[in-house]
Protein backbone atom coordinates (compact mmCIF):
# COMPACT_ATOMS: atom_id res chain seq x y z
CA UNK A 1 0.00 0.00 0.00
CA UNK A 2 1.68 3.37 -0.95
CA UNK A 3 2.28 6.13 1.55
CA UNK A 4 -0.94 8.31 -0.43
CA UNK A 5 -3.06 5.55 0.07
CA UNK A 6 -2.14 4.83 3.87
CA UNK A 7 -3.06 8.35 4.61
CA UNK A 8 -6.15 8.49 2.52
CA UNK A 9 -7.05 5.27 4.88
CA UNK A 10 -6.27 6.78 7.70
CA UNK A 11 -8.34 10.21 7.26
CA UNK A 12 -11.51 8.43 6.28
CA UNK A 13 -10.87 5.98 9.59
CA UNK A 14 -13.77 7.08 12.20
CA UNK A 15 -12.49 9.49 14.78
CA UNK A 16 -11.67 8.63 18.54
CA UNK A 17 -14.64 10.27 20.53
CA UNK A 18 -11.99 11.50 22.97
CA UNK A 19 -10.54 13.51 20.39
CA UNK A 20 -13.63 15.34 19.38
CA UNK A 21 -14.49 16.12 22.66
CA UNK A 22 -10.81 17.60 23.32
CA UNK A 23 -10.86 19.60 19.82
CA UNK A 24 -14.69 20.45 19.79
CA UNK A 25 -14.49 22.76 23.25
CA UNK A 26 -11.24 24.24 22.53
CA UNK A 27 -11.76 25.38 18.94
CA UNK A 28 -15.24 26.83 20.07
CA UNK A 29 -13.68 28.71 22.94
CA UNK A 30 -11.15 30.06 20.90
CA UNK A 31 -13.48 31.26 18.58
CA UNK A 32 -15.58 33.02 21.59
CA UNK A 33 -12.33 34.41 23.16
CA UNK A 34 -11.47 35.94 19.91
CA UNK A 35 -14.58 37.10 18.56
CA UNK A 36 -14.61 38.99 21.97
CA UNK A 37 -11.49 40.29 21.79
CA UNK A 38 -12.16 41.74 18.36
CA UNK A 39 -15.77 43.12 19.85
CA UNK A 40 -13.87 45.47 22.59
CA UNK A 41 -10.81 46.31 20.55
CA UNK A 42 -13.79 46.91 17.73
CA UNK A 43 -11.49 46.18 15.07
CA UNK A 44 -12.43 45.81 11.75
CA UNK A 45 -12.46 42.00 11.42
CA UNK A 46 -14.28 39.34 13.38
CA UNK A 47 -11.53 36.74 14.58
CA UNK A 48 -14.48 34.26 16.15
CA UNK A 49 -13.78 31.32 12.81
CA UNK A 50 -9.88 30.90 13.99
CA UNK A 51 -10.98 27.86 15.77
CA UNK A 52 -13.51 26.30 13.26
CA UNK A 53 -11.13 26.51 10.28
CA UNK A 54 -8.78 24.20 12.83
CA UNK A 55 -11.58 21.74 13.76
CA UNK A 56 -12.83 21.35 10.09
CA UNK A 57 -9.24 20.57 9.19
CA UNK A 58 -8.48 17.84 11.77
CA UNK A 59 -11.89 16.73 12.40
CA UNK A 60 -14.00 17.23 9.10
CA UNK A 61 -16.09 19.74 7.72
CA UNK A 62 -19.07 19.06 9.91
CA UNK A 63 -17.26 18.84 13.05
CA UNK A 64 -16.52 22.57 12.24
CA UNK A 65 -19.85 23.32 11.28
CA UNK A 66 -20.46 21.95 15.46
CA UNK A 67 -18.11 24.03 16.57
CA UNK A 68 -19.69 27.68 14.77
CA UNK A 69 -22.84 27.00 15.96
CA UNK A 70 -21.76 26.50 19.67
CA UNK A 71 -19.99 29.28 19.04
CA UNK A 72 -22.72 31.48 18.17
CA UNK A 73 -24.84 30.42 20.59
CA UNK A 74 -22.66 30.50 23.28
CA UNK A 75 -21.61 34.07 22.26
CA UNK A 76 -25.41 35.08 22.34
CA UNK A 77 -25.20 34.61 26.28
CA UNK A 78 -22.30 36.65 26.67
CA UNK A 79 -22.49 39.11 24.04
CA UNK A 80 -26.38 39.92 23.20
CA UNK A 81 -28.45 38.25 20.41
CA UNK A 82 -27.16 39.71 17.37
CA UNK A 83 -24.58 37.19 16.41
CA UNK A 84 -26.95 34.30 16.58
CA UNK A 85 -28.57 34.11 13.20
CA UNK A 86 -24.96 34.87 11.79
CA UNK A 87 -24.10 30.47 13.14
CA UNK A 88 -24.97 30.11 9.54
CA UNK A 89 -21.87 31.84 8.42
CA UNK A 90 -19.34 30.31 10.69
CA UNK A 91 -21.18 26.47 9.04
CA UNK A 92 -20.31 28.15 5.74
CA UNK A 93 -17.03 28.53 6.62
CA UNK A 94 -16.23 25.54 8.06
CA UNK A 95 -17.67 23.47 5.00
CA UNK A 96 -15.46 25.45 2.74
CA UNK A 97 -12.56 24.80 4.99
CA UNK A 98 -13.40 21.23 5.90
CA UNK A 99 -14.29 20.28 2.03
CA UNK A 100 -11.50 22.33 0.57
CA UNK A 101 -9.17 20.17 3.06
CA UNK A 102 -10.79 16.53 2.26
CA UNK A 103 -10.41 17.48 -1.17
CA UNK A 104 -7.08 18.34 -1.64
CA UNK A 105 -7.25 22.01 -2.56
CA UNK A 106 -4.99 23.56 0.40
CA UNK A 107 -1.84 21.80 -0.38
CA UNK A 108 -0.34 24.41 -2.37
CA UNK A 109 0.78 27.76 -0.87
CA UNK A 110 -1.15 29.73 -3.74
CA UNK A 111 -4.30 26.69 -3.24
CA UNK A 112 -4.32 27.43 0.34
CA UNK A 113 -4.33 31.36 -0.05
CA UNK A 114 -7.23 31.00 -2.41
CA UNK A 115 -9.37 28.78 -0.47
CA UNK A 116 -9.15 31.44 2.29
CA UNK A 117 -10.22 33.87 0.25
CA UNK A 118 -13.24 31.81 -0.90
CA UNK A 119 -14.35 31.32 2.70
CA UNK A 120 -14.42 34.91 3.05
CA UNK A 121 -16.39 35.41 -0.24
CA UNK A 122 -19.08 32.35 0.97
CA UNK A 123 -19.50 33.85 4.00
CA UNK A 124 -20.14 37.01 2.61
CA UNK A 125 -22.79 35.59 0.34
CA UNK A 126 -24.92 34.31 3.36
CA UNK A 127 -24.50 37.43 5.39
CA UNK A 128 -25.73 40.01 3.22
CA UNK A 129 -29.05 38.76 3.98
CA UNK A 130 -29.17 38.94 7.40
CA UNK A 131 -27.52 42.10 7.88
CA UNK A 132 -30.33 43.52 5.28
CA UNK A 133 -33.30 41.51 6.03
CA UNK A 134 -32.90 41.08 10.24
CA UNK A 135 -31.12 44.43 11.38
CA UNK A 136 -31.75 46.98 8.14
CA UNK A 137 -28.06 46.75 6.96
CA UNK A 138 -26.23 47.80 10.58
CA UNK A 139 -25.07 45.73 13.13
CA UNK A 140 -22.84 47.86 15.24
CA UNK A 141 -19.61 46.44 13.54
CA UNK A 142 -16.96 48.44 12.59
CA UNK A 143 -18.02 47.67 9.11
CA UNK A 144 -21.25 49.82 9.47
CA UNK A 145 -18.70 53.38 8.99
CA UNK A 146 -17.93 51.51 5.65
CA UNK A 147 -21.58 50.62 4.26
CA UNK A 148 -22.50 54.27 5.05
CA UNK A 149 -19.85 55.44 3.32
CA UNK A 150 -21.09 53.29 0.35
CA UNK A 151 -24.49 54.79 1.42
CA UNK A 152 -23.34 58.13 1.07
CA UNK A 153 -21.67 57.34 -2.28
CA UNK A 154 -25.67 56.32 -3.83
CA UNK A 155 -24.78 52.99 -3.81
CA UNK A 156 -27.82 50.46 -3.30
CA UNK A 157 -28.08 49.57 0.22
CA UNK A 158 -27.38 45.78 -0.81
CA UNK A 159 -24.62 46.37 -2.60
CA UNK A 160 -23.09 48.80 0.45
CA UNK A 161 -23.47 46.50 2.95
CA UNK A 162 -22.16 43.62 0.31
CA UNK A 163 -18.71 45.64 -0.48
CA UNK A 164 -17.99 46.47 3.53
CA UNK A 165 -18.77 42.93 4.11
CA UNK A 166 -16.79 40.88 1.33
CA UNK A 167 -13.65 43.60 2.59
CA UNK A 168 -13.99 42.73 6.28
CA UNK A 169 -14.48 38.86 5.00
CA UNK A 170 -11.74 38.47 3.39
CA UNK A 171 -9.15 40.07 5.73
CA UNK A 172 -10.68 37.97 8.84
CA UNK A 173 -10.54 34.83 6.40
CA UNK A 174 -6.65 35.38 4.98
CA UNK A 175 -5.95 36.21 8.83
CA UNK A 176 -7.85 33.20 10.35
CA UNK A 177 -6.60 30.58 8.00
CA UNK A 178 -2.90 31.56 8.57
CA UNK A 179 -3.42 31.88 12.62
CA UNK A 180 -5.55 27.93 11.78
CA UNK A 181 -2.44 27.01 9.92
CA UNK A 182 0.13 27.69 12.70
CA UNK A 183 -1.51 26.53 15.24
CA UNK A 184 -1.87 22.89 13.10
CA UNK A 185 1.99 23.20 11.87
CA UNK A 186 2.47 23.31 16.18
CA UNK A 187 0.49 20.38 17.04
CA UNK A 188 1.97 16.84 17.16
CA UNK A 189 2.13 15.06 13.39
CA UNK A 190 -0.15 11.84 15.30
CA UNK A 191 -3.09 14.38 15.20
CA UNK A 192 -2.97 15.97 12.26
CA UNK A 193 -3.03 12.93 9.80
CA UNK A 194 -6.38 14.23 8.17
CA UNK A 195 -4.42 17.77 7.21
CA UNK A 196 -3.91 18.46 3.72
CA UNK A 197 -2.21 21.64 3.79
CA UNK A 198 1.10 23.59 2.56
CA UNK A 199 4.41 21.79 4.11
CA UNK A 200 6.84 24.21 4.84
CA UNK A 201 9.77 23.04 7.03
CA UNK A 202 12.54 25.26 9.59
CA UNK A 203 11.34 28.59 9.60
CA UNK A 204 9.24 28.86 6.57
CA UNK A 205 6.79 27.25 9.19
CA UNK A 206 6.92 30.92 10.88
CA UNK A 207 7.02 33.08 8.15
CA UNK A 208 4.57 31.68 6.07
CA UNK A 209 1.78 31.74 8.36
CA UNK A 210 2.94 35.33 9.74
CA UNK A 211 3.34 36.88 5.58
CA UNK A 212 -0.57 35.56 4.99
CA UNK A 213 -1.77 37.58 8.46
CA UNK A 214 0.30 40.81 7.15
CA UNK A 215 -1.30 40.20 3.94
CA UNK A 216 -5.10 40.25 5.97
CA UNK A 217 -3.81 43.32 7.72
CA UNK A 218 -2.88 45.08 4.74
CA UNK A 219 -6.80 44.24 3.86
CA UNK A 220 -8.14 45.67 6.70
CA UNK A 221 -5.70 48.61 6.49
CA UNK A 222 -6.99 49.15 3.14
CA UNK A 223 -10.70 49.27 4.74
CA UNK A 224 -9.55 51.64 7.45
CA UNK A 225 -8.55 53.96 4.65
CA UNK A 226 -11.39 54.10 2.39
CA UNK A 227 -13.49 54.02 5.21
CA UNK A 228 -12.13 57.57 6.28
Amino acid sequence: MSETQVRTKRRSAQLPITYVVAVVPVAAALNIVGGYINTALRLPTFLDMIGTMVSAILLGPWWGAVVGVITNVVSSFLTGPIGLPFAVCNVIGALVWGYANQWGWMKKQWSFFLVNMLAGLMVTLFAVPIYVFLFGGATGHFSDVMTAAFLGMGQHLIVSVFSSNVLVNLADKIISGYVGLAIIEALPANLTERAQLPKATGLKRIIIPLAGVLIGVLVVLLFLAIGK
